[in-house]
């Protein structure tokens, strides 16, 4: 057997292989986005039946095959059983650990997007927050964390700070940020940003992450702040998410 290598991650996607085996793909802190194959994980008192799901934080320990790594043991830090039994959340978190899944990538240390990932399955749980939220949230940190940050502090086309050259803002898609008053006729498609919005959104991109989800909006700046991001979040992707298609038709 190759040496062991250990590592702190997150299962993202599962699958069933053949009759009995599981191939799984982690997001982790040493290695990046990995897969690795859990044999027999679906055999009955099989070590790795509870561990080769979808939402299980933990600690792997692997070793290298000829062509992928195979699983040898798992610490289980956290399951988060009981967001299957939740609908719609289960298909907000489904969502979430696709768009991981879209940005990961193998050799780079993805401990942030772990933790943003791990506090956001919390709040799912947590029936105070209200989902749409959630969402916004998560998408919006995520490009942040990706190095896709809309401008949200200065005009993005003359880079006057917010609120010291324009009574108000607008929000450029297509420019990736902010648009003052001034700057307004060069870009077409800017649409008016409220400062409660504005605000919300500077406050997603640079909070720390446990406190993410320490917050509450209006109805209306919620509303307004989703439609923004999810705008965002559409155009600086380009894969149609399977569980989101779920979730815009539970909508």
């Amino acid at each position: 057997m190759s040496d062991l290598i250990t590592v702190q991650g997150v299962v993202i996607s599962a699958m069933d292989v053949g009759e009995y085996d599981k191939r799984i793909v982690l997001l982790t802190r040493e290695r990046g986005k990995i897969s690795a194959f859990a044999k027999g994980a679906r055999r009955m008192n099989s070590p790795f039946t509870a561990a080769a799901d979808s939402f299980v934080f933990g600690e792997f320990t692997l070793y290298e095959g000829k062509s992928s790594y195979n699983l040898n043991h798992v610490n289980i830090y956290h399951h988060f059983v009981e967001l299957a039994s939740r609908q719609p959340e289960v298909f907000y978190g489904y969502y979430f650990l696709e768009l991981a899944d879209y940005f990961g990538r193998e050799g780079t240390d993805e401990r942030e997007m772990m933790n943003l990932l791990y506090v956001t399955v919390k709040a799912l749980l947590n029936p105070s927050i209200d989902n749409h939220l959630i969402r916004c949230v998560f998408e919006l940190r995520t490009m942040a964390e990706q190095g896709m940050m809309p401008q949200l502090g200065a005009c993005v086309l003359c880079g006057s700070d917010a609120g010291t050259k324009s009574s108000t803002f607008w929000f450029s898609q297509e420019e990736h940020g902010l648009v003052c008053d001034d700057c307004l006729k060069r870009s077409p498609d800017a649409v008016r940003i409220s400062e409660s919005a504005l605000y919300a959104m500077q406050y997603i991109v640079s909070a720390p992450i446990g406190k993410l989800y320490t917050f509450a909006l209006s109805d209306a700046v919620c509303r307004e702040v989703s439609h923004l991001v999810r705008i965002y979040t559409a155009r600086n992707t380009d894969r149609k998410f399977k569980s989101l298609q779920i979730l815009e038709m539970m909508d």
